[in-house]
């Protein structure tokens, strides 16, 4: 009687390692596209936050803040206060700010402040985000596909 071999052949694994590189090959790509695309979501949602936060602190205390860190949260039994209105997380209270690949800058203007810009900025263009983000007292959210965006930067 003859016995058969069972099992796989060096080839037909070989061909099958291949199929497995090309599936990859074809998404991967595709699934760093989609993290950037979250990460830049989440950057302009987080530019939002910290503008509808800034509106409420001057709402409360006349002035915007003077620090991002002023947004910040209280400690334990204390009460919101003009150094820590308990606005936004503790990741967002401190400047530059990051968050999901993007680094946050706030720069007051004016003593106390009357106006304010934030600049959002990847971390590592072209991997975190390839556009920067700009906003101000005005609550309009620009972008620059340079990664840098200013004042003059196309409105989203």
């Amino acid at each position: 009687m003859r016995k058969t071999k069972n099992g796989f052949s060096l080839i037909e694994l070989l061909i099958v390692i291949a199929i497995i590189l090309i599936i990859a090959a074809i998404a991967i790509p595709n699934l760093l596209r989609s993290k950037m695309a979250a990460d830049e979501s989440s950057a302009v949602n987080t530019m939002r936050s910290l503008n509808t936060s800034a509106v409420s602190y001057t709402t409360t205390y006349g002035f915007f803040p003077a620090t991002l860190a002023n947004l910040g949260p209280v400690t334990v039994g204390t009460s919101p206060s003009s150094t820590a209105a308990d606005l936004v997380s503790s990741i967002m209270a401190t400047d530059p700010a990051q968050k999901s690949g993007y680094t946050f800058t706030y720069t007051p203007s004016g003593s106390p402040a009357t106006t304010y810009t934030i600049v959002a900025v990847p971390m590592n263009p072209g991997v975190t985000g390839q556009r920067g983000f700009y906003t101000d007292q005005s609550g309009v959210i620009r972008a620059d596909s340079a990664g840098s965006a200013t004042a003059s930067s196309t409105p989203i």
